[in-house]
């Protein structure tokens, strides 16, 4: 797993076992915040011995920026701290999470011992946490799920985007439009930098094209799956439409970005042909990413 430091007392921690997913803690003189865990024990297991060695106290707050297991996995492994999320995280968790956790489970040993950790803080709108001498704006970011947030941390404006700020926008759970306004309303708050659900770091020099970037390349996807919907192409047909001809590279996430481009597309046809994606409620639960 990959460690950072990005401003003092605030780390990033990347996962090197999927997908590059990020977590995050803060450091303050009263506990810690974490905002978001790993997808496997071991993993999460890092960044609890980090905040036993460097941190005041215990973990008072975990953040979950949305339900996926990927983000949610490791929350069980803070007893102790009051779990924040959206109400509709609260909600899908709730719901679907125990039988999804079974199925992860027979599927990869390396989870049989995660346990479903329901938030105990729930809100639908704008909300704020303070710790210390540290401030958290959280926001509702919805659009690549409808409980996805995003926490601002005052002072260093750094924002923690989860899963609506991505290397290749993946609306599969989501939705198209809401993911848009979300990237506008992340340039909108001026962060000095977000760390991203999964990939790199972006800085504040980089934001407004990558932002960009993000809304053409799913206004250019959409438009060529409208264009094979409107001429009766079965839905086969998406796999030519290539990430680069809608203005992404297919490098970042280790190349993973080219699966989620192709499940994109396959939604979009969906929804434009009116045929809604054949997946239970359950699965999207389970999902990764």
């Amino acid at each position: 797993m990959r460690r950072d430091r990005v401003a003092e007392d605030i780390y990033t921690f990347t996962s090197e076992l999927y997908a590059q997913v990020t977590a995050g803690i803060i450091l303050t003189s009263e506990g810690t915040i974490v905002i978001d865990t790993l997808p496997f024990p071991q993993e999460t297991q890092e960044m609890l011995a980090f905040i036993k060695e460097h941190g005041h106290g215990t973990v008072r707050y975990v953040i979950n920026t949305h339900y996926h297991s990927d983000h949610t996995n490791g929350t069980y492994m803070f007893p102790g701290a009051e779990v924040l999320a959206h109400q509709a995280c609260y909600d899908m968790l709730s719901k679907y999470g125990e039988k999804s956790l079974a199925e992860a489970k027979r599927e990869t040993a390396a989870l049989m011992d995660v346990k479903l950790h329901l938030p105990s803080i729930v809100s639908e709108s704008d909300c704020y946490v303070h710790l210390g001498d540290r401030s958290l704006f959280i926001t509702p970011l919805p659009g690549h799920t409808r409980d996805s947030i995003a926490v601002m941390i005052e002072g260093d404006r750094i924002l923690f985007a989860g899963d609506a700020v991505l290397p290749v926008p993946y609306i599969v759970w989501g939705d198209t439009m809401h993911t848009i306004n979300s990237l506008r309303a992340v340039r909108a708050l001026r962060p000095e930098s977000v760390v991203q659900g999964h990939g790199d770091l972006l800085l504040k020099g980089e934001l407004g094209d990558e932002v960009e970037s993000s809304i053409q390349y799913l206004e250019t996807m959409t438009e060529r799956v409208r264009e094979l919907v409107h001429n009766r192409a079965p839905e086969s047909a998406v796999a030519s439409i290539d990430i680069e001809s809608c203005g992404k590279s297919r490098v970042p996430l280790d190349g993973l970005v080219q699966y989620l481009h192709r499940e994109n597309a396959a939604a979009v046809y969906r929804r434009l042909s009116a045929k809604p994606k054949r997946r239970s409620a359950e699965y999207a639960q389970q999902a990764l990413i």
